[in-house]
């Protein structure tokens, strides 16, 4: 089969595209054909070496968490109805890191994977799982959003951000939005009632009123001013910086793989309250340019690879 794959840890220029060994089809497994990933920080971040104490790695590996496709088998033991067939999305986080998401067929574990919400297309869809998991756990299962809540969301225009403004929306929160000047317009339209500039000085004196809820995704100056944007520091929740939310008093969130979630996030989808925006779409033998603008941290939304 196709797919994208590094034999050592590196710059860019590790990745190639070429055949690989068809990946193995487990008792508790879904073997997905691709359609598209999409890339996400954490892609550069294991190709550079830097979760190596955190996952068992095996090179060469095939990078990409995030996947849509069809269902072309199941294991003996899949037990979720899911079928041959089937239009699905999945966050391919497994216990090792090994076979990732940039190839034509993808293994799945079965608690990874669910059904395609109907409105998106494939590139769409592939650009959610991860990022918008993410901000679910941080919105929903953090912070517990609430109709009336005020909510902060540092870094609003990114991948996440982008989702965690929404989700919140839809619970009925009033959103404050963080970025750089260019993309205000675009959280407004998202939903957000106020955006800030990161560039003009500590968000807590810009905010006036504190707020009920904060999602950090920068850490940083952000994270650090975080007890003054809010009213209760158990209502802190970042993705970036563990040991300084949790002393702060608030909660870390390391994504997970969850079907409900994902069936969360495609009724929202279904319903018109998630829009997904792609900021590039790249064939798989570009991969390394994909890479490259994820590193490089100035592209709105999320960037998707064509299989």
């Amino acid at each position: 089969m196709k797919a994208a794959f590094y034999e050592r840890f590196g710059e860019t220029d590790v990745l190639q595209v070429g055949e690989q060994p068809e990946p193995p089809l487990g008792p508790d497994v879904v073997l997905i054909r691709a359609k598209a990933t999409s890339v996400n920080p954490v892609d550069w971040k294991i190709r550079k070496g830097f979760l190596q104490g955190a996952f068992p790695h095996h090179l060469p590996i095939i990078p990409g968490w995030d996947v849509s496709g069809v269902v072309e088998a199941v294991g003996p033991a899949v037990r979720s109805g899911l079928r041959p067939g089937d239009e699905v999305w999945a966050y391919v986080r497994r216990d090792d890191v090994k076979f990732g998401t940039a190839a034509e067929k993808v293994i799945a574990p079965e608690r990874t994977v669910a059904k395609k919400p109907a409105s998106l297309s494939f590139e769409e869809a592939a650009a959610v799982p991860l990022a918008g998991l993410t901000a679910y756990q941080c919105v929903v299962e953090a912070l517990e959003v609430q109709p009336g809540d005020r909510v902060l969301v540092h870094a609003a225009s990114g991948g996440v951000g982008q989702f965690a403004v929404q989700i919140a929306r839809s619970r009925g929160a009033e959103v404050i939005g963080t970025s750089s000047p260019k993309h205000h317009d675009h959280l407004r339209a998202l939903g957000c009632a106020r955006v800030l500039d990161y560039h003009a000085g500590p968000i807590s004196q810009q905010l006036g009123e504190k707020v009920d809820a904060v999602v950090d995704l920068v850490g940083g100056d952000a994270l650090k001013d975080a007890a003054a944007q809010v009213k209760d520091v158990r209502r802190v929740v970042s993705i970036v910086d563990a040991k300084t939310v949790l002393a702060l008093g608030g909660h870390y969130v390391f994504v997970r793989p969850e079907r409900a979630n994902l069936d969360a996030l495609a009724a929202l989808a279904d319903a018109g309250k998630l829009n997904v925006d792609v900021a590039e779409r790249l064939p798989l033998s570009r991969i390394a340019d994909a890479h490259r603008l994820s590193e490089q941290g100035h592209t709105r939304g999320k960037i998707v690879v064509v299989i």
